[in-house]
Formats: structure tokens, sequence, C-alpha cells
């Protein structure tokens, strides 16, 4: 391993380089916080950095982007030396099983098999990887699927993996959301808690199925729908301040006669456009 002097004189650093700086983090001598973290205790930061990520995706800021995928390559490095100071596996051994499973998974650019389509290398992939995972029923593959996802995220994907007992159309969809509409309805009415959670999930759940058929994923539909609101709620928020007003001081139908007007004008907008 380089030495600290080595290390913070680079003009320009590689992977080893960033290696050896996560390894003298953790040594003796090293930073007191870096030497302390588990697996555990970072656990959260790997999620809110991959949602980092996300958000330099989604906002097509490249600069940002390099920048976090940094941030979270810091956290597989991170795992990895903590491993290899326990005597289990190093970066390598990462480095080298994601490199086979690439191999492995794409006969078709490695080996001899034919898939000409995106669809047909998705579904070797699959079949490749219930082979190695040894998940010969459709109830393991359901199962595969992380807890930890976000909620519409793993609904959507437990709905595509059984596909052998799905809505035929999204008219289907249509039917069924009227049914658990009605049954949460019911469970509102009766007031029983318990029927009251059951249902609402029910309901969430064929929403995703809806969302599946009409080609929407449902996790961004909702986050952009979340974004929609906070920017009319922030329209809404202005006119009453304009009208020097206090928005916790009117009732819900005056602030809903503000929202609508508002509503309609940005209807009227997008048709313009």
């Amino acid at each position: 391993m380089q030495t600290k002097e080595e290390l913070k004189n680079k003009e320009r650093y590689d992977f080893q380089d960033f290696v050896d700086i996560m390894a003298t983090l953790r040594a003796p001598g090293g930073c007191p916080w870096d030497a302390e973290q588990t697996h555990e205790s970072i656990r959260d930061n790997f999620i809110e950095e991959t949602y980092e990520v996300i958000e330099a995706i989604d906002n097509g800021d490249k600069k940002l982007l390099c920048e976090e995928l940094g941030d979270v390559l810091m956290q597989v490095v991170f795992h990895a030396r903590m491993e290899e100071e326990n005597g289990g596996f190093d970066i390598n051994d990462v480095i080298d099983g994601v490199s086979k499973k690439l191999v492995h998974r794409h006969p078709h650019v490695f080996g001899d098999v034919f898939a000409d389509t995106p669809e047909k290398v998705l579904e070797n992939w699959d079949k490749i990887k219930s082979e190695e995972k040894s998940r010969e029923t459709v109830t393991s593959k359901l199962r595969s699927v992380p807890k930890q996802l976000p909620a519409l995220m793993r609904a959507e994907k437990v709905g595509k993996k059984a596909k052998c007992f799905d809505f035929p159309d999204a008219e289907a969809v249509f039917q069924k959301l009227d049914e658990e509409r009605a049954e949460l309805y019911e469970a509102f009415k009766s007031g029983n808690e318990d029927s009251i959670f059951e249902e609402t999930g029910d309901l969430l759940l064929t929403v995703t199925s809806l969302s599946r058929k009409l080609g929407v994923v449902s996790e961004r539909a909702l986050n952009a729908a979340t974004d929609k609101f906070i920017y009319r709620f922030e329209t809404l928020e202005n006119e009453v301040i304009a009208q020097k007003k206090n928005i916790a001081d009117l009732n819900m139908t005056e602030l809903d006669k503000i929202w609508d007007k508002n509503k309609q004008k940005a209807q009227k907008k997008l048709k313009k456009t």
C-alpha cells in the first residue's frame, strides 16, 4: 500500500489509489470516524448516495453525476475494505465476481447463443439468473425482489414476474380498481383499522398493475405528481400572500377556489403550447 505522502501528492488518481486511500483512512493513524464504521452503520449512506445519482440523472447534470457516481463507488470500496479487514472478500473479489457474471449472462456476446433484440437479451438474462440462483418456482422469483425497494417499485417488479397470473389488459385493471375502491370505502365505513390498512394496500397494488398495463412507471408518475402538487401549492400560497392574507386563516372552500382557478390557468397555458 502507498504511503500518505505518496497519496496526497498525486496529480491524477486511479482506482488503485482510491483503494489505498480507503485503506489508509481505516488504518491506525487514519480517520477515527472511518475506522469505526461497519456495514450496518453506513447502510443508509448507500441508499442516500444512490438517490443522489438518480437526482443528477433526472436533472441532466453531468458534472454532478460524475461526482455522485464517485460517492457510490466510495461506498462499494468502503464495504469491500471492511470485509478485507475481517478476512472476507476484497475489492478484487467484487470485480472478479461481477465480471464473471457479465460474461456468463451475455452468451450472445461471449458464446454462441443468438439474441438480436433487447427483449431477447432480457429473456436470456432472467433465465440464466434463475438458474444461477436455483429459482425454479414463480414464488421463488417473487420472493427474490428485495423488500427494501421503494414499495411502488417492488410491487411493479413483483407484478411483472407474476405474468402467469396477471390482468389481460388495462380495461380489466380499471374494473378491479373500482372493486378495490369499493372495498376500501366499505372498510372505511366500518371503522376497522386493520381492514382499512389492508384494503389501502390492495388498492395501491392494483394501481401499480394499472400503471404497468398503461406503460407508466408508477414510481416516476407519483414523483411527478408530487412535484406538480408542490408547484401548484406554491402558486396558491403566493397568491394568498399577494392578497396580504395568511393561508392558515382561509378555509378549504376559499383555498379550493384559488386552487381551481390556478389549475384552469395552467390547463389553458398547456393547450396553447
